[in-house]
Formats: C-alpha cells, sequence, structure tokens
C-alpha cells in the first residue's frame, strides 16, 4: 500500500522550491521509495514511485508515458512498465506535466531507454532543454537537459493507436504547465480522465518583475478553464494531490472505482485558488 508521505505535504502541496530548513536529501528518497505499479482503470497504468506519479497509457501500437520524476526515479519507473509485462522498446511517446526537476529529472534516461519521442509544451520547452527555468532562480536543484522533439498547443490532439490524448495548457505552477484529458471505455460508456498539472502557488512569485510578470493572470485563466472542464477521474503528480494512498487502498479492497470521482475536480479547484488567493496576499501582489 502507498503511505502518505507527510513530508511532501508540509511542503504545500510537494512544492519544488527549496523550502528553507527542508533536508531534501531525505524527501527525495521519500518520495522515491518503489511501490507496485497497477491499473487505475482501463488501460491507465500507475507506474509512479510512493511519492511521485508517472501514468503508462497503453495500446497494442504503442504506449505513452507521461512524467520522468526525478532523476533517480527513472530506473523505477522502467522497472514497474516491465513488471507490468510491457517493453519500454513500445513507448512512444514521452509527455510532461511541467518542467520541474521532481518530474522532468527522469525524462532524459527514460527517453534514452525507450527511445521515445518527447513533446512538450513551447513555453516549458527552454526550461526541459536547459534542466531549470530562468525565471525561477530560487529553485537550485536542476534536472538533467533533455531535447524536445515536438511541441504541444492547447487544444491538440495526441493520437497513438487507440489512444487520444488532448493536451490542455494550464499554466501559473510553471510557464506551460500542461494537463491532458483522456476517454476511457468504462461498460457502454466511457469516463474522461483528467491528468492534471499541479495547481499549487509552491513559491512561484506572483509580482510583476520576480518570477515571470503573467503568473498571477494564468493561474486565473487556468481555474476559469478547469471549472469548465468535465472530468470522471482526477488524477495529478503527487500522491496526496488526489489521495492516491486512500484510493489505491479501496481499490485493493475490491472498489472498482476507486478513482471515480466526477466532482473532485471541482474540489480541487476551489481548494487551490484559496491556497492562491492566501499567496497573493501574501505576497503583496494585484
Amino acid at each position: 500500500m502507498i503511505r502518505i508521505l507527510l513530508a511532501a505535504s508540509a511542503l504545500g502541496l510537494a512544492s519544488p522550491a527549496l523550502a528553507q530548513g527542508t533536508d531534501w536529501t531525505k524527501v527525495r528518497a521519500e518520495w522515491n521509495q518503489p511501490v507496485a505499479p497497477f491499473r487505475i482503470l482501463g488501460n491507465v497504468h500507475y507506474v509512479g514511485t510512493a511519492g511521485v506519479a508517472a501514468y503508462l497509457i497503453t495500446s497494442p501500437q504503442g504506449h505513452i508515458l507521461i512524467d520522468g520524476g526525478m532523476p533517480e526515479s527513472a530506473p523505477l519507473i522502467a522497472a514497474a512498465i516491465e513488471k507490468l509485462g510491457f517493453k519500454l522498446g513500445d513507448v512512444k511517446i514521452l509527455l510532461i506535466n511541467h518542467a520541474h526537476w521532481d518530474h522532468d529529472g527522469g525524462l532524459a534516461e527514460l527517453k534514452r531507454r525507450t527511445g521515445a519521442r518527447l513533446l512538450a509544451s513551447a513555453a516549458d520547452t527552454p526550461a526541459l532543454e536547459a534542466g531549470r527555468a530562468d525565471y525561477r532562480p530560487d529553485i537550485s536543484i536542476a534536472a538533467p537537459p533533455v531535447k524536445v522533439d515536438g511541441q504541444i498547443k492547447d487544444g491538440e490532439e495526441i493520437r497513438l493507436g487507440t489512444n487520444t490524448l488532448v493536451a490542455h495548457l494550464t499554466p501559473g505552477h510553471t510557464k506551460g504547465c500542461t494537463s491532458f484529458t483522456l476517454q476511457v471505455p468504462s461498460g457502454g460508456d466511457s469516463l474522461t480522465v483528467l491528468f492534471a498539472c499541479s495547481l499549487s502557488v509552491a513559491d512561484q512569485p506572483l509580482t510583476p518583475g520576480h518570477g515571470y510578470d503573467s503568473a498571477a493572470a494564468d493561474f486565473r485563466a487556468t481555474f476559469a478553464k478547469l471549472r469548465a472542464t468535465q472530468a470522471d477521474v482526477f488524477l495529478s503528480f503527487h500522491a496526496e494531490q488526489f489521495d492516491l494512498p486512500a484510493k489505491r487502498a479501496r481499490q485493493l479492497a475490491g472498489d472498482a472505482e476507486a478513482f471515480v470521482d466526477p466532482g473532485e475536480l471541482g474540489r480541487r479547484v476551489d481548494a487551490a485558488q484559496k491556497a492562491f488567493d492566501t499567496a497573493l496576499k501574501a505576497q503583496g501582489a494585484n
């Protein structure tokens, strides 16, 4: 069973910023604890670690992997894919939710192992290829630079075999934060799965002249966009951001719809906007 990582929660939805006094060696070790990979529903599988999520979306024609975790996570993600019975060489597309070291750090190694093409938003491409975002000098942890093979736009469909993911630019946490939706067959109908980019401020400067100037406006636009989005399943990229341990426990106890909750997206957006408003006031931004 995946355990809740209190250290991650204490950082405010797993902020990548180097909070004063944080023992990052300890936090990284906790986040990187291996867990048994499993099928969430349909052809969507969890192949991440205890604290940092990664998702494998499979088809007979090839697979899509979303996120690479930290640099030290790459071997665990690769092993998880193989443990589920899939071949690394069948991973054809790599995607990334946002360009911070705890999500893109393993991409270069996973790209090498799979031979897959990496697709990312134009706004996050410079940070991915440099290993860090130039507008966040406070984040001193860098990721191995990785070459982006193609850029994706808002609303663009990413097709592979029987799967069609739709990219939704949801900036704020980073300039190019990207969420994805996927229709998964369920009975005679289908469920909408949302892979949501982080909605937390996570020390992102919100005052013009610090960070990037449109950050506050981007957060507001993202909240509005997601409020207009319907999702039956809400997934994100740190375990505590979508109650992964509790949902997995219910699934193991026999609840086949443990991850299905059409109201969760709205609750997550409400909570994120409240936290954003608090951060905005604390930073003295408008």
